[in-house]
């Protein structure tokens, strides 16, 4: 995984590989199901449709402003290439307004699978602690149980 601090606050960049090809990383991606086991519960309410909107929840943190509820919509994507979403706090108390862009790349027989997470106020501290609390999610928690639902697939 890619540990290279970026010095662009407004968005957080990692990239991970999976030793598995593009086809499964993106069922991961996609299929409800699958997404349940290593993104936040809703998840299933995903469908793979531009315009879709549905709602995930965690543990609200008030440092952070985060209510606790992600009111996600698919912004677009390109078959086994590219997902995109906006995610927003359904409190509108808190201005987090972020996209969120996964992309795959075949490597070698796996994927190097990018992800950029967008839209971060470098001027709000509570923007800028979710920020840190993301990243460390994403990399520490989020990417790893990907991994892990991969390894299931058959």
């Amino acid at each position: 995984m890619n540990s290279q601090p970026d010095d662009d606050l407004t968005t957080l960049r990692v990239d991970q590989f999976f030793p598995h090809p593009p086809p499964k990383v993106w069922r991961a991606l996609t299929d409800p199901d699958l997404l349940v086991q290593w993104q936040m519960p809703g998840a299933e309410g995903f469908r793979l449709r531009v315009g879709h909107r549905y709602r995930m929840t965690s543990v609200p943190r008030p440092n952070s402003r985060f209510s606790g509820v992600v009111e996600v919509r698919v912004l677009g994507y390109d078959i086994e290439r590219m997902l995109s979403v906006r995610w927003t706090d359904a409190d509108p108390a808190n201005a987090a307004d972020w996209t969120i862009t996964w992309t795959l790349e075949q490597e070698g027989r796996g994927t190097r699978l990018f992800l950029v997470h967008e839209g971060f106020d470098p001027d709000d501290p509570a923007q800028m602690m979710a920020r840190k609390i993301m990243d460390g999610g994403w990399r520490g928690h989020v990417l790893p149980a990907l991994g892990q639902a991969l390894e299931q697939l058959r």
